[in-house]
């Protein structure tokens, strides 16, 4: 391995590929169009956009959102009478 893989240069097609979306989604996410959603870190050559994968991971581990259960209070039992 020649140590280059962090600074491999994904195109946004390959975002897009990575993250399971379309390309205009990374398009809109790279401009931070998307709400919810800090912009995507990518460098500019021309017209062209490009992300670094070691950013791309950084990223997305910085955007990750624990999967926590939902807390749902109990809801009073119907019919029944408190007595003091």
């Amino acid at each position: 391995m020649n140590g280059l893989s962090d600074f491999d240069l994904l195109s946004l097609a390959e975002v897009a590929e990575l993250l399971h979306c379309s390309k205009a989604h990374v398009c809109n996410a790279v401009a931070g169009r998307v709400p919810g959603c800090p912009p995507i870190p990518a460098v500019s050559l021309g017209r062209r956009k490009l992300v670094r994968r070691a950013t791309l991971i950084s990223w997305i581990e910085q955007n990750e959102q624990a999967a926590t259960p939902a807390i749902i209070p109990a809801s009073p039992v119907r019919g029944v009478v408190k007595r003091a």
